[in-house]
Parts: C-alpha cells; structure tokens; sequence
C-alpha cells in the first residue's frame, strides 16, 4: 500500500458479448495462468447452460445475465469479524464490508465452491453454483450465512471497532 496517495481505479472495459464490467471482472478473477480465452469459453459455456436449462425458475430473469447478477448479489456478505488486539487478548470484530470487498468476496466464493463441486467439467460446475446462489441454496449461501453467523455472535466487541 502506498504511502505517498491512493492507487488510482483502473477503468475496466466491458465484456464483448453482455457489455458488462461486472462479466469481465469475474472472468479475471478466475482466470489462471494468465488463460483468459480459456476462463471465457468456461464463464459463457455456463452462461448457456443456465440458458438452456430454463428461467423460469428464477423469478424476475429474462436472461443468463440477470441469473448471474441475482447469484452475485445473494452471495454478497452484509458483515464480516476482523481480528483486532486489545490489551494483550485478541478479538473477533464485526465490520461492515465495503462494496468492491463484497463483490470480490462474492466471486471468490462462487469460483472456489464451483471448482470444488462434483461434476464432468468446470463449465458445468460453474453453471450448477450460480443457479443454486440465485436460488439461495448451495455453499455460496452457506459459507455467506456462516459469516454473518460469526458477526452475529461476535456483536459484544462492536465497541472495539477501529
């Protein structure tokens, strides 16, 4: 981290196919090795998938995208605990999540629980974790209720906050 200034946002160009800034960060984050091309076929692979599966499960979805937007949003974390040392004993305090955290932290998770799931191939993967997200089932939603969870019991040292 600088010490000089703040590090100037970089614009990020959208997605050529949804012209979306949100598509093209999540693409980046799951990129690997630098395979952008290959994160692509993966990300629009599963796009079409919960195409051709059917919206109608999803209130409100005309299209993927909106799929994808609803899954993001649902997994997005409200608070989180962060460790804070006072007078020799650690605590867990609850934060609230600044707005680029969350969406990471909603990426992070999706990717992570989509690469873990059983399945013949990651596009399938992916497809399966962003529809169970946008129906508020699955590990995304765990893991988001897990921290929340953690907030929640860790209310107590609020007082600690920094």
């Amino acid at each position: 981290m600088s010490r000089r200034r703040r590090a100037v946002k970089r614009t990020i160009l959208p997605d050529p196919l949804y012209g979306e800034e949100i598509v093209t960060k999540f693409i980046g984050c799951m990129m690997e090795d630098g395979k952008r091309s290959c994160a692509e076929k993966i990300f629009y692979g599963a796009m079409d998938i919960i195409k051709d599966k059917g919206l109608k499960a999803f209130e409100g979805c005309e299209n993927e995208l909106e799929v994808f937007k609803l899954a993001i949003e649902n997994s997005k974390p409200l608070l989180e605990v962060k460790s804070r040392r006072v007078g020799g004993s650690n605590y867990q305090v609850p934060v609230e999540v600044r707005p680029e955290r969350r969406q990471a932290l909603a990426f992070r998770w999706v990717i992570e629980f989509a690469r873990k799931r059983q399945g013949k191939s990651m596009t399938s993967k992916l497809a399966a974790e962003v529809m169970d997200a946008a129906m508020k089932k699955g590990s995304t939603i765990k893991r988001r209720e897990e921290v929340h969870k953690m907030a929640d019991a860790n209310k107590a040292f609020a007082h600690y906050r920094w």
